[in-house]
This record gives structure tokens, C-alpha cells and sequence, in this order.
């Protein structure tokens, strides 16, 4: 296990998570089942199936050949640094309001987070800079680890500060962050092609 690459999936996750939908669609589930622990758990149980699935598919882009890899996990940090700008341009518009609802089961918390945080992250970008960075270390294991724990840490801040963090720090501001940090590894990666 390699701290230096759980530390580097942990660093590109976390900004590029914090103001994705997944923290809006956090929000909105306390709001709508009243369990913040109970949703932090099961969007950790999401995030834990698109981790492993990440991983895999990491891992098998690793088998490439080096020029190969670096490539494409550089256009897929393109990819995610053109997605968050485009995001930050727009999240001033989105709205998070919500409708409460009475408070449901601890089952029904659990398998409505999972349910609606597994559809929403499909496919999402950090689940693509997981599968990069998989393929980029060679310690899939380490990224795994890293990318779960930033998922699970954001997941946790909207369960337990998510309406205060969204009226004082807005969100197309920490967008243009992860935007940057996503640009800056894309250029890292093919620095490491010419160099």
C-alpha cells in the first residue's frame, strides 16, 4: 500500500467531488429523510461499488502500453477539468431547494441514498479520475482507498454541514478549483510523456 498514491486520489477527488451533484443530491436526502448517518451510509455503499468498479477498469487500462496509458488518462483529466468549468459556469443557476417529507425508516434511508447516489454517479468524472489514476500508479489498491475515503468524506460534510457549506462558500467557486487541479494533472501526466 502506497501513501503517496492514496494521498494523490484523495487530493483529485475530494475538490472535484465537494461540489458535484452528489453533494446537492446529499443535501436534498437529509432534507428528505431527516437520517444524515443513515444517508451518509448508504452513499458510501455507492461509492464503494463505483470505487471497486473504477479500480478495475483502472487496471486494465494499466496493462496499455506506458504511452498508451498516459494518453488516455491525460484526455480523461481533460475530460473532467472541461466538465467542472463548464459546472462552475452553471452552478449558480442550479437550485437546491427541497420539499420535506416525514422521516422514513432507517432501510428506507439506506436504500434510497444508495439507490439514487449509484444512478446519479454513474459514469461521473471522479469515478474516471479513479480509473486514471488506477491506471497511472500501479497501486490500484492505495487509489482505491483514497478515492473512497474523499468520497466518503464529501458525502459526509453535506450530511452533516451541507445546507450551511452551500449558503457561505459558493459552489462555482470550489468547481473552478477541482477544474484547476484536474488541468494541472492533465499536464503533469504529459510533461511525464516528453520528460
Amino acid at each position: 500500500m502506497s501513501i503517496k498514491y492514496l494521498l494523490q486520489a484523495f487530493a483529485t477527488v475530494f475538490p472535484a467531488e465537494l461540489p458535484d451533484k452528489t453533494m446537492i443530491a446529499t443535501i436534498v436526502l437529509v432534507t428528505r429523510y431527516r437520517r444524515p448517518g443513515w444517508v451518509w451510509v448508504g452513499a458510501v455503499a455507492a461509492f464503494t461499488v463505483h470505487v471497486v468498479v473504477a479500480v478495475l477498469a483502472g487496471s486494465a487500462i494499466g496493462l496499455l502500453p506506458d504511452v498508451a496509458v498516459k494518453l488516455t488518462v491525460a484526455v480523461l483529466f481533460l475530460v473532467g477539468a472541461v466538465l467542472l468549468f463548464g459546472a462552475a459556469r452553471t452552478a449558480e443557476d442550479e437550485d437546491t431547494s427541497t420539499d420535506v417529507v416525514a422521516q422514513a425508516t432507517v432501510r428506507a434511508t439506506v436504500f434510497g441514498s444508495f439507490g439514487l447516489i449509484i444512478l446519479a454517479e454513474w459514469g461521473d468524472l471522479t469515478q474516471l479520475a479513479t480509473a486514471s489514476l488506477a491506471a497511472k500508479s500501479g497501486s490500484p489498491l492505495s487509489t482505491g482507498i483514497g478515492a473512497l475515503l474523499a468520497l466518503a468524506a464529501v458525502a459526509g460534510i453535506a450530511a452533516t454541514f451541507g445546507r450551511q457549506l452551500v449558503a457561505r462558500v459558493p459552489l462555482h467557486k470550489v468547481n473552478y478549483v477541482g477544474a484547476f487541479v484536474f488541468a494541472a494533472l492533465a499536464v503533469w501526466t504529459l510533461a511525464e510523456l516528453v520528460l
